[in-house]
């Protein structure tokens, strides 16, 4: 989520305190865009429509994205990344997984981020840089 004035919306997790982009896993009968629209909802009480999220990049990189869960889980995770301008409603943060959610510029994130959150930062900030789809 990219704001009028060019922040990005981030959210601190309950769990673990890390910043992060609001994400998830999918449900079984839920593709890429509509576990975005789906999780964002969830996550920060806005709503985007799938025809407004234009994909910018792809995360599989396993030195950065196989995650180890609070519970001791661990996986391996493939992400697809997406930017979204427009959408309705306010930001109303989910208090059982979330803390709190605010925009930031990219040149100044809240700290500490979640290792995955900074690659997909990275990331954003070269595509928006060449206007190329990124991959790592």
């Amino acid at each position: 989520m990219v704001d009028a004035e060019e922040r990005i919306l981030f959210q601190r997790r309950r769990d673990s305190g890390y910043w992060e982009f609001p994400a998830r896993a999918a449900e079984p009968d839920s593709g890429f865009r509509g576990t975005a629209v789906r999780e964002l909802q969830e996550e920060s009480g806005l709503l985007v429509r799938e025809d407004d999220l234009a994909a910018f990049a792809s995360l599989s990189d396993p030195d950065v994205h196989v995650i180890t869960y609070p519970n001791g889980d661990r996986m391996h995770c493939f992400a697809l990344c997406f930017e979204a301008r427009t959408w309705t409603g306010s930001l109303a943060p989910n208090s059982d997984e979330v803390l709190e959610a605010a925009f930031f510029t990219m040149t100044s994130p809240p700290e500490p981020l979640q290792p995955q959150t900074r690659a997909v930062l990275d990331l954003y900030i070269a595509y928006r840089g060449t206007g190329v789809f990124q991959t790592r």
